[in-house]
Formats: structure tokens, sequence, C-alpha cells
């Protein structure tokens, strides 16, 4: 895609990653991921936000600036929200060729300028609520939105075209397809990103709801007719309602979730599968939707969006030397690390010699606040009356999910 022009003045000047590395080394993003950078031009220029050195990226961007009629020496200014290296990798090298531009960043992210890029010269700190003036018609104004999700994390807002450059905020996977609104998308795409922004936001912001929740109150009063992120769409067809599902995505921290059952199971010889089968006829007897992941064989990326979202979850999981079964361990230790507290869970599993994988889902979920229903452990192979069994304690289950108020 060329340089977008998306209000006055203003341009998308981002790139598509298309590629199979992990984002943050750690989630995937098989449908790639867009890196938003802006430009807004007054009578002098700024640039908001910068890329990562991935897959050309660096070089696609010279480009765009170049499709939008300038060259890096004509930067006066480098905005960086946010030094994260997705943001901020290629800016050591730009500095280079945009000698004169000043750097500007809260007091925490000139701090990360020297660590992360090596930038000392020419930088300035901006305080909360900070207006540069542009010329031209043209100004931001800054707003310090730390941990959202890193301490150095501000928000760029243009007042003439109302345009908020909200960095890591309202973003999510996916690279862009062709298209940079959202009201030119088709709904099944929409959904797509929607999609994404809750595994963007499940894996990577979810530990900073409170954070989250304050900044938005913090620009509740500021009026917006355009979202500008620093990853996925631009959100220009309904500002509100991308911002009503992040008020929505910060409720699920706190167990103010979809009355929906993440199922996560692991079976080693068999036995746990059985029952896993009688445990998903109970769940559809009472009409409540649900996430099926075999463990370890789902990532763990698409696990943690799934139990954010959904008030139960189901862990089923066989005894492994008196411990939980390690694979599914790790994925209760992911999802710990991400605080996701106050679902409603049941837990069922096979046990040879001895037990010992229930007692200790007991004590992560009584860390994580999570309230129990009867489990269900049975030795060896399941019997009849144990399938009767889970396919009722799992009806039982849903309807609480399902009636709950």
């Amino acid at each position: 895609m060329p340089a977008v022009e998306i209000k006055p003045g203003i341009w998308w000047v981002g790139v598509n990653v298309r590629s199979h590395d992990l984002f943050e080394g750690l989630w995937p993003i098989p449908d790639g991921v867009s890196l938003n950078s802006y430009v807004v031009k007054g009578e002098k220029v700024a640039i908001i936000d910068l890329v990562r050195e991935w897959s050309g990226s660096s070089s696609s961007l010279l480009h765009q600036l170049e499709t939008a009629g300038l060259a890096p020496s004509d930067i006066d200014y480098i905005i960086t929200n946010h030094l994260e290296p997705d943001h901020s990798e290629f800016l050591g090298n730009f500095r280079r060729l945009a000698p004169r531009a000043e750097l500007l960043a809260t007091p925490k992210g000139v701090e990360l300028a020297r660590v992360l890029c090596g930038v000392t010269e020419n930088v300035r700190a901006v305080q909360d609520g900070e207006q540069l003036d542009l010329g031209g018609g043209k100004s931001l104004v800054f707003a310090h939105v730390p941990f959202v999700h890193w301490p150095d994390t501000m928000v760029t807002y243009e007042p003439g075209s109302q345009v908020l450059f909200s960095c890591d905020a309202f973003g999510g996977f996916g690279a862009l397809k062709g298209i940079l609104f959202d009201d030119q998308i088709l709904p099944e795409d929409q959904e797509f990103y929607y999609r994404e922004m809750l595994r963007y936001y499940a894996n990577i912001v979810a530990n900073f709801a409170k954070p989250v929740q304050r900044a938005i109150d913090k620009l509740k009063d500021t009026s917006i007719s355009m979202i500008a992120p620093s990853h996925g769409l631009i959100w220009r067809g309904d500002p509100g309602e991308v911002v009503k599902r992040y008020v929505k995505f910060a409720g699920y921290s706190g167990g103010k979730c979809e009355k929906a059952i993440t199922l996560l199971w692991s079976s080693m010889y068999g036995n746990t599968k059985i029952v896993t089968d009688a445990i998903m006829r109970g769940v559809a007897r009472e009409n409540v939707h649900m996430d099926v992941f075999e463990v370890p064989l789902a990532d763990h990326s698409y696990i943690l969006a799934s139990v954010f979202k959904n008030k139960g979850v189901i862990v089923g999981a066989p005894t492994y030397e008196v411990k939980m079964f390690p694979p599914m361990a790790q994925v209760l230790n992911s999802i710990q690390r991400k605080r996701m507290t106050g679902r409603n869970a049941f837990h069922y599993g096979s046990y040879g010699w001895s037990g010992g994988a229930l007692q200790e889902f007991e004590s992560f979920a009584q860390e994580l606040k999570w309230e129990m229903s009867e489990p269900l452990e049975f030795r060896g192979a399941p019997t009849a009356e144990d399938l009767l069994k889970a396919e009722d304690l799992a009806a039982a289950f849903a309807r609480n999910i399902r009636d709950a108020t």
C-alpha cells in the first residue's frame, strides 16, 4: 500500500509485515501485523512512531514517506509514543537520515530512547497535556498514559482533525488486506480484526486493566473522529464502538466476562480424552458456547484470548508424577501471569498410582480467586458411571455459567 492521506495533512505511512516470526518472541502472527506510522504536516512536519527492522519494514517506511512527497530530511519532529522495539528499532538509523529532527517522548521514553536505541542528542521530554504547534493549523497534544502497556507510553492528539494516535491501545494483530479503515471492510473481515484485537489485548495488555481504564477516563471528554493505533485498522466508522469494546476488555480482567466456557484438555494415553467427549456432551445439553483447545497442540496465545473473555474454564488433565500434566501446567502458568481472576472453574482428569493434578489446580484456582465446582478424578480408564457423572457435572457447570446474573 502507498501512503494514505487519512485526514487533510495527515498520512498513514505504515508497513505490513507478513512473517512467521513470533511477535515479542512469543505470539504467533500467521496473518501478519501492521506497523502503523503517521505523518502530520503543518508548516513543520512530525512523524509519529517508527517501525521495527523487520522483513524490509524500514525500507518500506522510507518508500511510504516518498509516496507522501517527503524525505526523512523534511522531518522536524519524531514523536515516540512508546519505545518498544516494534515502534522504535529503526529510530537510530532514521535519526542519521533526519539529523535535525527533535525526538519527543515522555520522561521515561527519553530514558528508554537512550537505553534501547542509543539516541541521546536533540531529545526532549514532553509534559502531560503539553501542546506542540506545527503551524498551518496543525498541532499535537500529548497525554501520558503509563502502563498502556509500558511505563513510557503516551498518546498524541491532533485537535483540528480530532485524530487520536493511540499507540498500542485499540490495536490488534493481522496485516492490513489492502484496506486501511474499519468502515471499508467486509463484515466477516471486521470480525477477524475484532478477534485479533482481543487476542492482542489478552496476550499483551491484559495485565494492565486498571491503567487502561484510567486512560479511557482521562480521554473521555476528548472529541475523537478517528482512532489511529500502532497496529491494525484505523477506526473512523464509529470510534465509540471500539472504545466500548476496550472498556469491555478491561472488565474481562476482573471477571466481568461472557457467559461462555473455555475447555482445555490433555491426555497421555486416551483416558482423559474419553471423558472429554462426555464433558462436551454435558455442556452442549445446556446450549452454552464453548471454545475447545487440546493442550499442548493449541498455542497459548489463542488459549489466553479465550480464557480472557469467557467466564467458565474447564480443565481436563491427567496426573503426571504426582502433579499436573506438564503442558497443562505451563498453560495455567501463562494464565496466572496475565492475572485473569474471577473465573468459574471445573477440573477433571485421570490418575494411575497416585493423584496430584487436582491439588495443584486447586492451589492455582485459589491464587486467582477462581470459584471451583465439584471436580471429577478417576483412576485409570473411566467407567460407565464416570462418564455419566462427567456429563452431569459438566451440564451443571454450564447451567451455572448460563444462568449467572
